[in-house]
């Protein structure tokens, strides 16, 4: 009698639950320990690292509050590393990675790639990947435009390099580094970090599975990473048929792009199958300059610019599962070819692909889509450097001070802290005082830029504005902006945000607007005015809820003019008295006139 094969028993939801958390946690974990331990203010102050844990089958399994510019693409870096060192990789090994064209977002992200080995065989990586603020670029930036080729741009380049062996630093490369980046103690410390925190990953993961035991760990990623291709589908079922093709123009560069950039974006939703087909190989072939996308950063942007669309679905292989993608060869979206350089590729033009996308949804009708979020990194995101007064030393760093404004949704307005389209709000705003202690400059303000909202039914969040100086020696200021010319676009009705501006102010007060990409020294005596971009509003602004415009006016966000002209919103009272109120009566008959007027 041949005995039937017993099905085999699958994970009960709640401990589901408990691993998941589980993993996590591990990652949260490794967040708190690199924030707390790094020394650059660009990963101390305002976050601009990620954490992740991938699987030894280069399977995303849990990514926390990672940015989905750093972390979606993190599978090709395991899979390249995997490929590199298929039969010499170890237990105490760790990898050091920021290679565009090996599976990395761009150089300025060093990754720190452990191996976790459990029994002899790796069944995970623990992935760190945090923003340095000098990479030995030609230029004292980790950014670099303008950059030719990648031989203008100047970065050290580590394609899944071996850092340590057996637990120890690989000597060599550290002092190549030193000897190259002009703030070597800085990125020791960001460096020790990092790799402190992947550490952490392989720790906890070796825990984990002591506890459950390996097979039950690998049943539960197999039945997560189901449980997410099941909730992905769903959400992509809920949708209706359609393709949708959205385009969108990046700003121009100077004497290099004199028109920009058109991107295009081709979205197949097929909710039979479940599945979203993303097509992007109608764009421009590799350009001359750094503004070229890599392979991780044009997934993780267009990836971000659905997951935005969609609600409640877990972000891990499983969900990927149900995106399809498509890239031309030698691209500028996903397919540079060497040696065109990627150095702004998490920046420029990934932000303009996110705005694509989730943009590109508002199509399909009232209710679905969002608007687009401001651009570039403008004054407020700029790199500082130069010759610290107080201590004799350099200094290099990336502020994150001021904020662009968020998109408006079918439900809500706009976020403050937005940041940009590949941050969407994951980031931290420095501390003013922090990065006065730590940089010889003074933020004399930072304010929101009234009137600046793109108008809806759900407005787009303000502009805000920066003002700094510095104190004594020169400093150089380098801003890679991407969102001074083209303004973040309103849907189904809502008004377009407002673009980004920077001057410069001589010491006799006379302005002087500057170029979006620039590179400027800042004297004594001098200082810089920066705008970022404000966000696109939803909707039509005569269906906003006059207590949102009230409420708005109140806080200084919008004007009385404002409210009344594209609004259509009438009050009785003052501010300056605290009684300003919605005239119901007046603002119902200003609302008629202003429709009759636009149906003419």
């Amino acid at each position: 009698m041949i005995k039937k094969k017993r099905p085999e028993k699958k994970i009960d939801i709640i401990e589901m639950a408990i691993i998941a958390n589980r993993f996590d946690g591990i990652v949260r974990e490794m967040s708190n320990t690199l924030l707390r331990a790094a020394r650059s203010t660009v990963i101390s102050s305002c976050r601009d690292f990620s954490c992740c844990i991938v699987t030894s089958d280069h399977e995303l399994v849990s990514s926390g509050e990672g940015l989905p510019v750093h972390i979606f693409g993190a599978h090709l870096q395991t899979k390249h590393l995997a490929k590199i060192h298929a039969k010499d990789t170890a237990p105490g090994d760790a990898y050091l990675d920021n290679d565009p064209y090996g599976g990395n977002s761009h150089p300025a992200d060093h990754a720190i790639i452990v191996p976790v080995f459990i029994n002899g065989e790796i069944l995970f990586y623990g992935v760190v990947k945090a923003h340095m603020a000098d990479i030995g670029n030609s230029i004292p930036s980790s950014y670099s435009p303008r950059a030719r080729d990648v031989y203008e741009e100047g970065s050290l380049t580590f394609p899944a390099v071996r850092i340590q062996r057996a637990y120890k630093n690989e000597d060599d490369i550290i002092r190549m580094c030193r000897a190259r980046i002009r703030v070597p103690e800085q990125w020791y410390g960001d460096y020790l970090a990092t790799l402190g925190a992947a550490r952490i990953a392989e720790k906890r993961l070796t825990e984990l599975c002591a506890k459950y035991g390996r097979k039950k760990t690998q049943q539960f990623l197999k039945e997560w990473f189901d449980h997410s291709e099941r909730r992905m589908a769903d959400a992509i079922r809920a949708l209706p048929k359609a393709r949708v093709v959205n385009t969108g123009a990046s700003d121009p560069l100077e004497n290099i792009l004199p028109k920009g950039l058109t991107l295009k974006v081709i979205l197949d939703i097929d909710p039979k199958r479940g599945i979203i087909r993303a097509d992007l190989r109608n764009n421009p072939p590799s350009v001359e300059c750094g503004l070229n996308v890599s392979r991780a950063a044009a997934m993780s942007s267009v990836s971000a610019g659905i997951f935005n669309n969609l609600h409640n679905v877990p972000r891990n292989a499983g969900s990927f599962r149900r995106l399809v993608f498509s890239f031309a060869e030698n691209c500028v979206i996903g397919s540079p070819l060497f040696p065109h350089s990627c150095s702004t590729a998490t920046t420029n033009l990934a932000e303009r692909l996110v705005n694509i996308t989730q943009s590109a949804f508002a199509q399909l009708g009232d209710g679905f889509g969002l608007a687009e979020g401001g651009t570039g990194l403008g004054a407020g995101q700029a790199v500082v450097s130069g010759i610290d007064h107080r201590y004799k030393k350099r200094y290099v760093n990336r502020i994150m001070i001021s904020n662009n404004g968020g998109p408006a949704t079918p439900t809500s307005d706009g976020w403050i802290n937005y940041g940009m389209p590949i941050i969407s709000g994951l980031m931290y705003r420095d501390s003013v005082e922090i990065d006065e202690l730590k940089h010889p400059f003074l933020i004399e303000r930072v304010g929101i830029v009234r009137d600046s909202a793109g108008a809806g039914e759900f407005r787009g969040a303000p502009a805000q504005e920066i003002v700094y100086a510095t104190r004594k020696n020169p400093m150089t200021v380098v801003i890679p902006c991407d969102g001074q010319f083209a303004p973040p676009r309103g849907v189904r009705g809502g008004k377009n945000g407002a673009a980004g501006t920077t001057f410069k102010y001589n010491r006799l007060g006379k302005e002087k607007r500057l170029p979006n990409v620039t590179t400027v020294i800042l004297k004594k005596g001098e200082f810089i005015r920066g705008r970022d971009g404000s966000g696109g509003g939803y909707g039509n602004p005569l269906r906003r809820d006059p207590k949102r415009v009230l409420n708005d006016v109140r806080e200084g966000i919008e004007s009385v003019k404002k409210a009344s002209k594209v609004y259509g919103v009438a009050f009785s009272g003052s501010i300056d008295t605290d009684d300003l109120i919605v005239d119901t009566v007046a603002t119902n008959s200003l609302r008629t006139s202003l429709l009759r007027r636009k149906s003419r």
